[in-house]
């Protein structure tokens, strides 16, 4: 990205520099802001690339991580006690509760494909 971000900051700037020494002097200070605007973006870009959602379910354990934007969070239930249910209608995320405490699952899946990973985590948790 960084190689690429390059590339197209040297080609805009070049642009505006021909052109500025043919004197037409609004067009390098709109290249430099074209490169910041897109320098901007690809810093946004570049923060989330690594957003995800984990769900381990393991012996007696589930273990629920969510990362978005370098923040994670982390919640473990006990098997046993964990309920898994939709928020609100069947294209809401899913809450994943119990033992006092939730966290929200789904946000990289489809909306009408929730439903179905709220079904398999049932089943994932009840046949370990």
């Amino acid at each position: 990205m960084l190689v690429l971000f390059g590339c197209l900051s040297m080609v805009s700037l070049c642009v505006g520099l021909f052109f500025w020494l043919q004197g037409a002097l609004l067009v390098l200070p709109f290249a430099v802001l074209e490169t910041l605007v897109v320098g901007v973006c690809f810093l946004v870009f570049a923060k989330h690339v690594l957003d995800q959602e984990r769900i381990v379910v393991d012996g007696m354990q589930v273990v629920v991580e969510h990362e978005q934007g370098g923040v994670r969070e982390r919640a473990q239930f006990r098997r046993e006690w964990v309920r898994i249910e939709p928020l609100g209608g069947e294209r809401s995320l899913i809450a994943v509760s119990g033992q006092g405490q939730s966290i929200q699952v789904g946000r990289y899946v489809r909306p009408e494909s929730r439903e179905a990973l709220a079904r398999a985590l049932r089943r994932a948790v009840q046949l370990a």
